[in-house]
């Protein structure tokens, strides 16, 4: 449920560029958020945008996709099959550490009086840019300029360049770089936040030390640290190399190096006007097999590439990012910091997955510690939808780290009596992390999300090969989870349904439940698709088909038992209340009071016990309506919008992952107006920082789901096997919606206009097809590489005017009419008995 009063809230200014998002001044109250706003990452390595200075800090972070410590899950009471190991990302040394001095006073930027102070984010560039002026205390005024990139190009590499000029005097300069291992040393830091109920979202806190010393080494302007990791056995080698150029006389007038920090010092009398500058190149190495010697002499190579590299370091990032966004940029002709803020949500899907290159796209990409670094479902439903028509290199790669943790999916069903593979709801390294079963581990759909995954990337790319090379053994086995859970049973008018008991769905305020709808209509899927894949197989490649039976012991029968329990699904609908229950008995139970929740008691699970919320309807993200995105051909329209009306009124939109779908939706049920303010909600998750955890890192499924509700809710654009269709509908205030897709083959441009949409296939594609196919509001439209399409369109859909859900107390704002849907009836009583507490109860 979106809250009228907070539908347009004050968006936080970052400047009217659409390709840089830029600040002025120096906010000690932003430095947490923006430091994950402004992070820099490739997919491997990610920099926190700490000042190099220090201070105002809000988490210092460096971080290597999948470098973790492992750690006993001590449960109050153990139980059989609890996850044992808990996984935390760590913080990998400190590179970004540069100590200013001009004649001995020392730059400190929460009390130095600065002027002119900028910091942007170029997404063109990938380049962070700072540029400030500093009056010292003795009156000299001095700009520093730096600007910092992740390399795209090469994986292992950062740079960092500082230029200091003296503009009023001559003055004594000296610079200390540091590579300091911050996961255990003593940290600079904020004053601590208050005493009080602790974060989920939050990484754990890790007691004793983390990084265990082992080589290093020194020479010259370079030093290269290296650390096994306690408990998970890992090792990580980070380096650092010094350029140092200016007019006047310098000197480097020390170095040092210890287990924890090394150190170079930099000194130079400086000439009015003359600018010093300093290039600092970082390196990362991590591994589970490489000792620290093999990770230092690989850091090595990486800085003596970067060397070679110079000035190309920076000309290789704009090259690199000039063919992302020819492949994935969505230009819209919106209202004023809609395009930025686009922009900036598809370059954290970058961040995030273009060089994870073997490991998984974490629910923060590299930009933060939040969620522990873990791994969830987020990737294969928010993520992998843009990646398999703009990049599928990174989609192919994202699903091959899936298939390297079968072996421990199938030792995880097996631990829960069950055949086939299950997957870990939260991990780094395939082992199972969740501590709170009924809201992890019980969430048996993520089989079903990896395999919708597999579908619609072999479905948008044509690599059905993926699927012999391995990837069929996914879809299989956890088909195979279905049969093992699910039962048969008689329903009342005496047909046999299948049933899966004891499952959690997306939404987390309702746990272990009986035929949650999500998971039967996605396991159905599943089980379909299992059955599609292995009789295609045998149809045109019987030697692989015959590999694979052997190889997972298929019986003859078995194929055709997955299609009889999809045909025989139980997918929950009450014709009294015209709506699909979200389980078996979700409609029995009391209606939560949203409209009198105080908004200092949200979200919810940070104030209430999970059995008091679990005892009501209401939810954490959306749950049917997000099986209505994912397989909109179960539903009709009617129920669509039935559904809608329901669930949308109960929905708290304490997940990040909500808003997107609701926009999607409501925008295809006719509630336009809606469906853009969910978009907005969606859209400025992070800029505006809308669940008080941007500090932790970006929600990468969040920035995924706003090219979701652009493409897919706007643009109306829907998978049909192997076609595409196209139902659009552009916000009113928008003249125009563009995007780019890859679609078996064919690289296709898409442009939405109020009257017309147009679809122009470019001349290099080699459509799968022989040309690309698709429907455009039922009518067939087909295009030959390098021709174009104009469609009129008449209107932009159907529309039934703004919806409010009156149910849950969302009253229409002034000058709307709000709709009460047609199972408001069969509703019930909203409960007077919330325990909404005074916060003093909580001492």
């Amino acid at each position: 449920m979106l809250d009228p009063g907070d539908a347009f809230p004050e968006h936080r200014d970052f400047g009217d560029d659409p390709w840089v998002l830029r600040t002025h001044g120096l906010q000690a109250e932003h430095a947490a958020v923006d430091e994950t706003l402004f992070a820099l990452g490739n997919g491997y390595l990610g920099l926190r945008a700490n000042h190099g200075e220090g201070l105002p800090l809000g988490e210092h972070g460096t971080f290597l996709n999948g470098l973790h410590e492992t750690w006993a899950i001590r449960h109050a009471e153990g139980a059989y099959g609890f996850a044992e190991q808990g996984q935390t990302i760590v913080n990998a040394p400190d590179g970004k550490t540069i100590r200013i001095f001009v004649d001995d006073e020392r730059l400190t930027l929460t009390t130095a009086e600065l002027h002119d102070v900028t910091r942007s984010l170029d997404l063109r560039t990938g380049v962070l840019s700072r540029s400030l002026v500093w009056l010292t205390p003795s009156g000299k005024r001095v700009r520093i300029d730096t600007r910092r990139g992740v390399s795209f190009t090469h994986r292992h590499l950062a740079r960092i360049e500082l230029e200091i000029t003296v503009l009023n005097a001559d003055a004594d300069v000296s610079i200390t770089s540091l590579l300091l291992n911050r996961q255990d040393l003593v940290r600079e830091r904020p004053e601590p936040a208050p005493a009080g109920l602790s974060d989920p979202r939050r990484a754990e806190t890790m007691p004793g030390r983390v990084l265990l010393p082992a080589l290093s080494e020194q020479e010259g302007a370079r030093s290269i640290l290296s650390y096994s990791v306690a408990n998970s056995g890992m090792t990580v080698a980070a380096g650092a190399d010094h350029s140092f150029a200016c007019a006047d006389r310098w000197h480097r007038n020390s170095a040092d190096i210890t287990g924890d920090r090394a150190k170079h010092v930099f000194h130079v009398h400086a000439t009015q006007g003359r600018t010093i500058r300093l290039t600092k190149t970082l390196a990362y190495h991590s591994s589970v097999h490489g000792g620290p010697p093999e990770l230092i002499d690989r850091c090595g190579q990486s800085l003596d590439l970067a060397a070679r590299l110079g000035e190309d370091f920076w000309a290789q990032q704009e090259s690199w990012l000039a063919e992302f966004w020819q492949r994935s940029d969505v230009r819209i002709d919106a209202e004023a910091g809609v395009q930025q803020a686009v922009r900036w949500n598809l370059f954290q899907l970058a961040q995030a997955s273009a060089r994870a290159d073997g490991k998984g796209i974490a629910a923060k990409g590299v930009t933060g510690s939040g969620y522990g670094g873990h791994y969830f479902w987020d990737t294969e439903i928010y993520v992998l939808p843009f990646l398999s028509v703009t990049n599928p290199r990174w989609a192919r790669n994202a699903l091959r780290f899936r298939q390297l943790m079968l072996p421990a999916a199938r030792k995880r069903a097996a631990m829960l009596n069950e055949e086939g593979a299950l997957f870990p709801w939260r991990t780094i390294n395939g082992e199972e992390a969740s501590a709170y079963y009924a809201a992890g581990t019980a969430q048996y759909h993520i089989n079903a999300d990896i395999t919708l995954a597999i579908a619609r990337y072999v479905r948008a790319t044509g690599d059905a090969e993926f699927l012999r090379e391995g990837a069929a053994d996914i879809v299989i086995e956890t088909a195979r989870l279905w049969m093992s859970l699910g039962f048969w049973e008689h329903d009342r008018h005496g047909e046999e349904r299948f049933h899966i008991h004891g499952v959690t769905g997306p939404d987390e305020y309702t746990t272990v439940v009986n035929d949650n709808l999500f998971t039967n209509v996605m396991a159905r899927f599943n089980l379909r698709y299992a059955h599609r894949v292995l009789t295609e197989m045998r149809g045109d490649h019987p030697i692989e088909a015959a590999r694979l039976c052997e190889r997972l012991g298929i019986h003859d029968t078995e194929p055709g038992e997955w299609l009889h329990a999809a045909e025989g699904m139980t997918i929950p609908y009450s014709a009294e209340a015209g709506v699909h229950p979200q389980d078996a008995h979700f409609l029995e139970r009391e209606v939560w009071d949203l409209a009198n929740t105080p908004p200092e008691q949200k979200p919810l699970l940070l104030h209430f016990h999970p059995l008091v919320i679990y005892r009501f309807q209401v939810l954490k993200q959306a749950d049917v309506v997000l099986a209505m995105f994912l397989q909109g051909g179960e539903f009709t329209p009617e129920q669509k919008r039935a559904n809608f009306e329901y669930y949308d009124a109960l929905t708290t939109g304490d997940s990040s992952l909500s808003a997107a779908v609701q926009s999607a939706i409501a925008t295809e049920v006719g509630y336009h107006e809606l469906g853009y303010r969910y978009f907005e909600q969606a859209l400025r998750v992070d800029l505006d920082d809308r669940h008080r955890n941007t500090a932790d890192g970006v929600h990468v499924a969040s920035a995924g789901g706003v090219w979701l509700a652009i493409v897919h809710g706007f643009g109306g654009l829907r998978e049909d096997g192997d076609r595409l269709s196209f139902d659009p509908k552009l916000p009113a205030h928008w003249s125009s919606l563009t995007y780019r897709m890859s679609w078996r083959g064919s690289e296709v441009e898409v442009r939405l206009e109020t009257g017309a949409l147009i679809i122009s296939a470019s001349p290099e594609s080699q459509p799968v097809d022989g040309s690309f196919r698709c429907t455009v509001r039922g009518e067939e439209i087909s295009l030959a590489p390098g021709s174009s399409r104009i469609v009129p369109l008449p209107d932009q859909g159907q529309t039934h005017g703004v919806f409010a859900g009156v149910s849950a107390g969302m009253l229409p704002r002034e000058g709307e009419t709000g709709f009460l849907g047609p199972a408001s009836a069969s509703i019930p009583l909203v409960t007077t008995t919330i325990p909404v507490l005074d916060p003093g109860d909580r001492g």
